[in-house]
Protein backbone atom coordinates (compact mmCIF):
# COMPACT_ATOMS: atom_id res chain seq x y z
CA UNK A 1 0.00 0.00 0.00
CA UNK A 2 1.39 3.63 -1.18
CA UNK A 3 1.01 6.33 1.27
CA UNK A 4 -1.66 8.42 1.03
CA UNK A 5 -0.97 12.13 -0.03
CA UNK A 6 -2.23 15.15 -2.14
CA UNK A 7 -0.50 17.84 -3.87
CA UNK A 8 -2.27 20.85 -4.62
CA UNK A 9 -0.39 21.86 -7.77
CA UNK A 10 -0.81 25.45 -9.75
CA UNK A 11 -0.73 24.96 -13.08
CA UNK A 12 -0.35 28.36 -14.24
CA UNK A 13 -2.65 30.63 -16.38
CA UNK A 14 -2.57 28.29 -19.60
CA UNK A 15 0.27 27.52 -21.90
CA UNK A 16 1.67 24.40 -20.09
CA UNK A 17 5.50 25.61 -19.99
CA UNK A 18 4.17 28.11 -17.73
CA UNK A 19 3.88 26.04 -14.73
CA UNK A 20 6.68 25.87 -12.34
CA UNK A 21 9.67 23.41 -12.08
CA UNK A 22 7.94 22.58 -8.52
CA UNK A 23 4.78 22.28 -9.70
CA UNK A 24 6.13 19.76 -12.95
CA UNK A 25 7.72 17.57 -10.91
CA UNK A 26 5.07 16.79 -8.44
CA UNK A 27 2.99 16.06 -11.52
CA UNK A 28 5.86 13.77 -13.12
CA UNK A 29 5.37 12.03 -9.57
CA UNK A 30 1.55 11.53 -9.45
CA UNK A 31 0.16 8.16 -9.35
CA UNK A 32 -3.45 10.04 -9.85
CA UNK A 33 -3.92 13.15 -11.60
CA UNK A 34 -7.24 15.18 -11.21
CA UNK A 35 -7.61 18.24 -12.80
CA UNK A 36 -9.61 20.89 -13.68
CA UNK A 37 -10.78 22.94 -17.41
CA UNK A 38 -8.58 25.38 -17.26
CA UNK A 39 -5.17 23.49 -17.12
CA UNK A 40 -3.97 23.14 -19.99
CA UNK A 41 -4.33 19.07 -21.52
CA UNK A 42 -0.54 18.88 -22.68
CA UNK A 43 0.37 18.78 -19.14
CA UNK A 44 -1.12 15.52 -19.21
CA UNK A 45 1.24 14.01 -21.47
CA UNK A 46 3.77 15.01 -18.65
CA UNK A 47 2.17 11.91 -16.44
CA UNK A 48 2.49 8.25 -17.30
CA UNK A 49 0.17 6.77 -19.40
CA UNK A 50 -0.92 4.27 -17.05
CA UNK A 51 -1.78 7.04 -14.37
CA UNK A 52 -5.47 7.76 -14.09
CA UNK A 53 -6.18 11.23 -14.86
CA UNK A 54 -10.04 11.95 -14.19
CA UNK A 55 -11.58 15.03 -15.32
CA UNK A 56 -13.03 17.19 -12.08
CA UNK A 57 -13.58 20.48 -13.97
CA UNK A 58 -16.31 22.96 -13.86
CA UNK A 59 -17.61 26.00 -16.57
CA UNK A 60 -20.48 28.11 -16.05
CA UNK A 61 -23.23 25.90 -15.73
CA UNK A 62 -21.44 23.05 -16.92
CA UNK A 63 -20.37 21.17 -13.58
CA UNK A 64 -18.54 18.02 -14.23
CA UNK A 65 -19.13 17.34 -10.44
CA UNK A 66 -19.89 19.73 -7.63
CA UNK A 67 -17.43 20.45 -4.94
CA UNK A 68 -18.45 17.83 -2.45
CA UNK A 69 -18.17 15.26 -5.03
CA UNK A 70 -14.68 16.62 -5.73
CA UNK A 71 -13.20 16.68 -2.41
CA UNK A 72 -14.44 12.89 -1.76
CA UNK A 73 -12.68 11.87 -5.29
CA UNK A 74 -9.68 13.40 -3.96
CA UNK A 75 -9.49 11.74 -0.89
CA UNK A 76 -10.79 8.62 -2.38
CA UNK A 77 -8.11 8.09 -5.22
CA UNK A 78 -5.25 9.43 -2.65
CA UNK A 79 -6.18 6.02 -0.48
CA UNK A 80 -6.38 3.79 -3.43
CA UNK A 81 -3.39 5.01 -5.26
CA UNK A 82 -0.95 6.86 -3.58
CA UNK A 83 0.24 10.29 -4.55
CA UNK A 84 -2.51 12.54 -5.67
CA UNK A 85 -2.12 15.52 -7.56
CA UNK A 86 -4.93 17.71 -7.82
CA UNK A 87 -4.03 19.66 -10.96
CA UNK A 88 -6.03 23.79 -10.79
CA UNK A 89 -5.76 26.21 -13.36
CA UNK A 90 -3.47 29.69 -12.28
CA UNK A 91 -2.58 29.32 -8.64
CA UNK A 92 -4.67 27.34 -6.41
CA UNK A 93 -5.42 30.17 -3.83
CA UNK A 94 -7.04 32.54 -6.15
CA UNK A 95 -10.16 31.47 -6.64
CA UNK A 96 -9.45 27.99 -6.54
CA UNK A 97 -11.21 26.97 -3.30
CA UNK A 98 -8.45 24.96 -2.16
CA UNK A 99 -9.31 25.62 1.22
CA UNK A 100 -12.29 24.03 0.62
CA UNK A 101 -10.16 20.79 -0.36
CA UNK A 102 -8.08 21.24 1.96
CA UNK A 103 -9.67 21.26 4.90
CA UNK A 104 -11.40 18.20 3.65
CA UNK A 105 -8.56 16.07 2.87
CA UNK A 106 -6.56 16.68 6.23
CA UNK A 107 -9.43 15.53 8.11
CA UNK A 108 -8.58 12.69 6.80
CA UNK A 109 -5.25 12.70 8.24
CA UNK A 110 -3.81 12.99 4.85
CA UNK A 111 -1.15 15.31 4.23
CA UNK A 112 -1.31 17.96 1.36
CA UNK A 113 1.44 19.85 -0.42
CA UNK A 114 0.29 23.60 -1.93
CA UNK A 115 2.51 24.41 -5.00
CA UNK A 116 1.53 27.75 -5.51
CA UNK A 117 1.00 28.40 -9.41
CA UNK A 118 1.39 31.24 -11.89
CA UNK A 119 -2.35 33.33 -11.45
CA UNK A 120 -3.46 34.45 -14.52
CA UNK A 121 -4.63 37.86 -12.83
CA UNK A 122 -1.15 39.16 -13.06
CA UNK A 123 0.54 36.81 -16.17
CA UNK A 124 -2.53 37.11 -18.47
CA UNK A 125 -2.53 41.22 -18.66
CA UNK A 126 1.42 41.15 -18.65
CA UNK A 127 1.19 38.67 -21.92
CA UNK A 128 -0.56 41.32 -23.74
CA UNK A 129 1.97 44.26 -22.60
CA UNK A 130 -0.36 45.37 -19.63
CA UNK A 131 1.43 45.99 -16.55
CA UNK A 132 -0.81 46.19 -13.46
CA UNK A 133 1.11 49.06 -11.78
CA UNK A 134 3.10 51.38 -13.45
CA UNK A 135 5.22 54.38 -11.58
CA UNK A 136 2.77 57.53 -11.75
CA UNK A 137 -0.03 56.04 -13.56
CA UNK A 138 -1.02 53.09 -11.28
CA UNK A 139 0.48 52.00 -7.73
CA UNK A 140 -1.74 49.33 -6.75
CA UNK A 141 -4.19 46.62 -8.14
CA UNK A 142 -7.42 44.64 -7.19
CA UNK A 143 -8.04 40.92 -7.82
CA UNK A 144 -12.19 40.78 -7.95
CA UNK A 145 -14.30 37.85 -9.17
CA UNK A 146 -17.59 39.14 -10.81
CA UNK A 147 -20.02 37.82 -8.43
CA UNK A 148 -21.00 35.93 -5.34
CA UNK A 149 -22.34 32.39 -4.97
CA UNK A 150 -25.41 34.20 -5.19
CA UNK A 151 -25.02 35.52 -8.00
CA UNK A 152 -24.95 39.35 -6.65
CA UNK A 153 -22.24 41.52 -7.42
CA UNK A 154 -18.97 41.29 -4.91
CA UNK A 155 -19.28 44.56 -2.41
CA UNK A 156 -15.23 44.50 -3.62
CA UNK A 157 -16.22 45.38 -7.25
CA UNK A 158 -17.81 48.25 -6.05
CA UNK A 159 -14.89 49.86 -3.74
CA UNK A 160 -12.31 48.87 -5.94
CA UNK A 161 -14.15 51.24 -8.61
CA UNK A 162 -14.38 54.31 -5.95
CA UNK A 163 -9.87 53.57 -5.81
CA UNK A 164 -7.82 54.51 -8.62
CA UNK A 165 -5.94 51.06 -8.93
CA UNK A 166 -5.66 48.84 -12.08
CA UNK A 167 -9.03 46.34 -11.41
CA UNK A 168 -8.76 42.95 -12.86
CA UNK A 169 -11.80 41.07 -13.02
CA UNK A 170 -11.71 37.10 -13.13
CA UNK A 171 -14.86 34.85 -14.69
CA UNK A 172 -16.85 37.95 -15.58
CA UNK A 173 -16.41 37.90 -19.32
CA UNK A 174 -20.45 37.10 -19.57
CA UNK A 175 -21.53 40.05 -17.60
CA UNK A 176 -19.10 42.24 -18.91
CA UNK A 177 -21.68 44.62 -19.67
CA UNK A 178 -23.09 44.70 -16.60
CA UNK A 179 -19.79 44.93 -14.61
CA UNK A 180 -19.22 48.13 -16.78
CA UNK A 181 -22.42 49.99 -15.77
CA UNK A 182 -21.23 49.06 -12.24
CA UNK A 183 -17.86 50.67 -12.63
CA UNK A 184 -19.18 53.50 -14.76
CA UNK A 185 -20.85 55.12 -11.45
CA UNK A 186 -17.59 55.58 -9.99
CA UNK A 187 -15.16 56.13 -12.92
CA UNK A 188 -15.22 58.31 -16.13
CA UNK A 189 -16.67 56.83 -19.50
CA UNK A 190 -13.30 56.96 -21.28
CA UNK A 191 -10.94 54.76 -18.81
CA UNK A 192 -9.18 52.37 -20.76
CA UNK A 193 -10.77 49.02 -20.52
CA UNK A 194 -9.77 45.48 -21.84
CA UNK A 195 -10.73 41.63 -22.55
CA UNK A 196 -8.00 39.49 -22.93
CA UNK A 197 -9.43 35.55 -23.61
CA UNK A 198 -7.85 32.31 -23.44
CA UNK A 199 -4.71 34.25 -21.96
CA UNK A 200 -0.91 32.90 -22.92
CA UNK A 201 -2.27 30.46 -25.28
CA UNK A 202 -1.47 30.58 -29.11
CA UNK A 203 -5.99 31.33 -29.67
CA UNK A 204 -5.09 34.29 -27.17
CA UNK A 205 -7.10 37.37 -27.81
CA UNK A 206 -7.43 40.95 -26.82
CA UNK A 207 -9.92 43.54 -27.33
CA UNK A 208 -9.24 47.16 -25.73
CA UNK A 209 -11.53 50.15 -25.44
CA UNK A 210 -13.28 52.73 -22.73
CA UNK A 211 -15.96 51.68 -20.55
CA UNK A 212 -18.19 54.24 -22.75
CA UNK A 213 -18.11 51.78 -25.79
CA UNK A 214 -17.74 48.32 -23.54
CA UNK A 215 -21.00 47.06 -25.44
CA UNK A 216 -19.11 46.71 -29.13
CA UNK A 217 -16.51 45.25 -27.51
CA UNK A 218 -18.59 42.93 -25.93
CA UNK A 219 -19.97 41.86 -29.14
CA UNK A 220 -16.83 41.32 -30.27
CA UNK A 221 -15.92 38.81 -28.13
CA UNK A 222 -16.82 35.14 -28.25
CA UNK A 223 -18.65 34.60 -24.34
CA UNK A 224 -18.25 30.92 -24.34
CA UNK A 225 -14.50 31.47 -23.95
CA UNK A 226 -12.56 32.37 -20.60
CA UNK A 227 -11.21 35.96 -19.90
CA UNK A 228 -10.27 38.23 -17.83
CA UNK A 229 -11.24 41.84 -17.50
CA UNK A 230 -8.58 44.97 -17.04
CA UNK A 231 -9.85 48.26 -15.89
CA UNK A 232 -7.94 51.36 -15.69
CA UNK A 233 -5.13 53.63 -17.81
CA UNK A 234 -2.32 50.93 -17.37
CA UNK A 235 -4.40 49.40 -20.28
CA UNK A 236 -3.35 52.32 -23.01
CA UNK A 237 0.02 50.73 -22.45
CA UNK A 238 -1.62 47.93 -24.71
CA UNK A 239 0.14 48.07 -28.07
CA UNK A 240 -3.34 48.40 -30.33
CA UNK A 241 -5.18 50.44 -27.62
CA UNK A 242 -5.14 53.55 -29.58
CA UNK A 243 -5.50 52.30 -32.67
CA UNK A 244 -8.97 50.13 -31.86
CA UNK A 245 -9.94 53.72 -30.62
CA UNK A 246 -9.24 55.55 -33.89
CA UNK A 247 -11.11 52.49 -35.86
CA UNK A 248 -14.14 53.08 -33.71
CA UNK A 249 -14.00 56.98 -34.34
CA UNK A 250 -13.72 56.78 -37.89
CA UNK A 251 -16.28 53.76 -37.66
CA UNK A 252 -18.78 55.99 -35.93
CA UNK A 253 -18.28 59.17 -38.55
CA UNK A 254 -19.50 57.08 -41.58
Amino acid sequence: MREAKVSLVGAGPGSADLITVRGLKALQSADVVLYDALTNKDLLTEVDSSVPKIYVGKRCTKHSHTQDEINRLIVENAFQYGHAVRLKGGDPFVFGRASEEIDYIESFGISIDVIPGVSSAISVPASQGIPVTKRGVSSSFWVVTATKKDGEFSEDLSLASQSSATLIILMGVRKFVEIVHKIKEYRNGMTPIAIIQNGTLATETCSTGTLNNAEAIFKSIDVSQPGIIVVGDVVADHPSFFEDEVMRVLHSSY
